[in-house]
């Protein structure tokens, strides 16, 4: 008897439960053969714009565009948006992959580095006039450590004048952002949205439009196809530079406008209903417990448990009752699972998962 699989993993993750009824009702349109030049792509990029800034309470001086992946928006970012310097706050692999991509294109990128299972203390940041961008991860896919919204407010109300760039890639839609408190926020849709993987989203504000405009005016690479002002010229027209994910847009718009008939308010606590259920089911597990010491550091959406002896033997424990997690990032590959805790995953599985864990 086959055993139907539930993937915990952190990315690419189970699909959110509308998404194949989506997918039937788009192959019946031919919604991937349309050309992203038409009156029928226009009204789907118009439509997911709509329904993601009515989802995520996206303010009228932001912009939504539509990449191949939250990769492209670091070395976009970098492009757009720093002549000579920027700073970065790394508490993991991915904060630290986006610390190379603005070292490999030739800026003078400076860090400052918080211990695996950390965040950055702001209060030992330091920072002089020329740095033009912060880099900040809200959730640190790698670690499970987060950073949690009084601190964004606090990076704001320190760095007035610095763009503010968010990586939120593994917390939003779960995570309730206040777009006052940073310019650029980004992510990708095989994460808490419940999607296939192949399209990242940028959301920036008027000041990183000014930003890459003045860059280009004074004949200053911005990159090419995707940069600032060519996404926007498109844009004004519904459309993109070039020829898009057009599924994964549709796709991204069906169920942002399912997540808001479900309720963003209930889907952001039942997230912290689940995340609670599991860390509580590890307090004082002889040989399983969280990464993150610091409580109020914890991830909901990726839980990262240190596990004592052999992870394979957890993950086929959990396994033989359909539910995959994921391994250790790195260096932790052998040390840990990750446990993704989005909107497809059920508050059901997650006691079953509760209940496995005690066992174990």
């Amino acid at each position: 008897m086959n055993i139907r699989r539930t993937y915990l993993t952190p990315g690419p993750s189970e699909l959110y439960f509308t998404v194949q009824d989506h997918i039937r009702a788009a192959l019946r349109d031919q919604i991937p053969s349309i050309s992203h030049r038409s009156a029928t792509f226009q009204s789907i990029f118009r439509e997911t714009r709509e329904t993601l800034s009515e989802l995520l309470d996206i303010p009228d001086n932001f912009h939504i565009f539509f990449t191949a992946s939250a990769t492209e928006i670091w070395e976009r970012t970098i492009q757009n948006l720093v002549e000579e310097e920027s700073y970065h706050l790394i508490n993991g692999a991915f904060s630290s992959r986006f610390f190379k991509i603005a070292m490999e294109l030739g800026r003078n990128p400076q860090k400052i580095m918080a211990p695996d299972g950390q965040v950055v203390d702001l209060e030992k940041i330091m920072l002089s006039e020329t740095y033009e961008l912060i880099s900040i991860t809200h959730n640190e896919t790698s670690t499970g450590a987060m950073h949690t919204m009084k601190d964004l407010g606090v990076l704001r109300k320190a760095f007035p004048e610095q763009l503010i760039a968010v990586d939120a890639v593994s917390s939003i839609p779960c995570a309730p952002f206040d777009f006052n408190d940073f310019d650029s926020l980004y992510f990708s849709v095989q994460k808490a949205f419940g999607l296939p993987a192949g399209l990242g989203v940028w959301i920036v504000n008027d000041r990183c439009m000014a930003k890459a405009e003045s860059m280009l005016m004074r004949k200053r690479s911005v990159g090419s196809y995707h940069s600032l002002p060519s996404l926007w010229a498109k844009a004004l027209k519904d459309q993109t530079p070039e020829t898009p994910n057009v599924l994964g847009i549709y796709l991204l718009g069906k169920v942002a406008r399912d997540m808001i008939t479900r309720g963003i308010k209930q889907i952001r606590n039942e997230t912290g209903y689940k995340s609670a259920v599991i860390y509580n089911a590890v307090e004082g597990h002889p040989t399983v417990r969280p990464f993150v010491q610091k409580k109020e550091n914890r991830s909901q959406t990726v839980i990262v448990l240190e596990v004592d002896g052999d992870v394979e033997e957890l993950q086929g424990h959990l396994a033989k009752n359909g539910l995959v997690v994921g391994t250790g990032y790195g260096d932790y590959a052998d040390k840990h699972i990750r446990i993704a805790n989005f909107p497809a995953h059920s508050k059901e599985q997650f006691e079953m998962l509760a209940d496995l864990l005690k066992d174990y």
